[in-house]
Formats: C-alpha cells, structure tokens, sequence
C-alpha cells in the first residue's frame, strides 16, 4: 500500500527530494512550504498526488490546520518529515536574542509543533513514522554555529525521549543527520548574526573550508529516505553522507578519554 506523507520544507534541498523520491514510487504527499506557489510543477506533474499547503511551522495552530488538512484528505498518515530549518551563522558573542530566537522557533519548535499535531492521529492508527532531519551538528558542534547547534541538539534530546514515549503505540522515529550537501543551507536560506571585529579570523577561515565539505549530492538522500521508513526496524539516528561517521568516531573517541581521566573526580563528587 502507498504511505501517506507530510513534509515540511519541501520547497527546495532535501525536503523537495524526499517528495519527488516519495511520489515517483506512487506515494501522496502533504508538501508544505511558506511560499507554496514553489511546489506548483511538483502539483501540475503529480496531480491528486501531491496538496501543496502554505505552512510557516512556527505557527502552532497552523501546523495542526495542515495535519487536520492531510488525515482529512487522505484518511492516514504514515510518514511525518520535519525538515523545515535553515542555518544561522556566528559566534556565541555575536549572537542577538531575535536570532537565538528565531533559530529555535524554526528548527526546534517548529518540528515540536508537527509532531504534536500528528501524535494524535499515529495513536489512533497504532503506526506512523516521524523523521527529524537534524545534522551531524546534532551530535558534534563546530565554531561559528552555536546557535544551530543549540536547536538541533533540542531537537536530538525531544526526539530520544519521545522514541522510547511512543514506541507501545507502534510509532517509530528516526533522526536523520547529514553531513555537508549541496543545498541552500549555507546559501539564501541562511541568516548571519552581525559580526564582531575579534572574530573576522575565525569567519575567514571557516567560510574558506565551506566549499570542501559541502560535498554530497542532495538527490541521492530522496532513495536513501526511502529505505529508511520501509524498514522494519529503522535506526533511531542515522547519518546521511561518508564525512559524519568518521568524524564522529573522533569525537565520541575523545569524549570517552575525558570522561575516564576524569573518572577520580567524577567519583569524588558523589560524596
């Protein structure tokens, strides 16, 4: 049987990749963007298929409005993809309280709102499946991305809680987390904190690295997705790309070393 989706985001980058990989298998797809005059070729091409809905997902009631839109429309929900975000650039210093903010709303609530939305129905039918697209910036942090950092690991630390919550209902929840994709993410859709003088040197190097790890190629992440909502048993966090794995191993490599020279210490303060 064909799966119902909701996507969010699916205007541009992964969240139009997952809709064009979900409805050239012959799935129907919610596709919600703030600009829905940007999903009007996906309509023309795929007809009932596809309900293009305007959606900003840091409106609350509107993301209930468009579940509502989708259950009503085609009876079920299967596949809920909160992919809606975009990137914020700075250092921790240059950040201003309306881009923290902003940042939060979009990438964190946003998805809480979804997902709360969709809850209800994926109870009712004993199944469902909700995707978080996170990061690798999920699970490791780097300069000038404090504040992307903090909406993403909100949203790795909700999403853990919320696999174990709503497993005895049959609901199953994955993390996506990406490496660097040729996206807009770093593009138009980003937002820059206003720069401090002290922190030209690191913005200079870090935008001359950019370019590099912006690899992987966003097409490839539509079949990928695929095979991760038709499995039986997905992952609760996967990475997407050949950089996370590698880079990870590091991390969790040092975290491990630390935690253990620290172990006196962390035994003394048990009391």
């Amino acid at each position: 049987m064909s799966k119902v989706w909701l996507i969010t985001g699916a205007s541009r980058g992964f969240g139009r990749q997952f809709a064009l990989a979900a409805l050239g298998r012959g799935d129907r797809v919610v596709a919600t963007a703030r600009d829905v005059e940007t999903l009007h070729d996906l309509k023309a091409e795929y007809g009932n298929a596809l309900v293009p809905l305007t959606l900003d997902v840091t409106d609350k009631s509107a993301a209930a409005d468009v579940v509502a839109t989708a259950v009503d429309g085609f009876g079920q929900l299967d596949v809920v993809v909160n992919n809606a975000g975009y990137g914020l650039f700075g250092a921790v210093e240059e950040l201003s309280e309306d881009d923290i903010r902003a940042q939060m709303e979009t990438n964190f609530f946003g998805a809480l709102w979804v997902t709360q939305a969709a809850l209800p129905q994926l109870r009712r039918q004993k199944s469902g499946h909700i995707v978080q697209i996170s990061t690798i910036g999920g699970v490791a942090a780097f300069p000038r991305l404090g504040g992307y950092h903090a909406s993403k690991w909100a949203l790795e630390g909700m999403s853990e809680a919320l696999a174990q919550e709503v497993a005895p209902f049959g609901i199953k929840v994955t993390l996506v987390e990406p490496g660097g994709y040729a996206t807009d993410w770093a593009g138009s859709s980003a937002a820059h904190a206003a720069p401090i003088e002290a922190y030209e040197g690191l913005h200079a190097q870090m935008a001359a690295g950019s370019g590099r790890a912006l690899s992987g190629d966003p097409e490839a992440a539509g079949p990928a997705l695929l095979q991760i909502v038709d499995a039986e048993k997905p992952p609760l966090r996967v990475f997407f790309g050949t950089m996370p794995l590698k880079l990870i191993e590091g991390v969790y490599a040092q975290r491990l070393a630390t935690w253990k020279e620290w172990e006196r210490t962390s035994i003394a303060a048990q009391g």
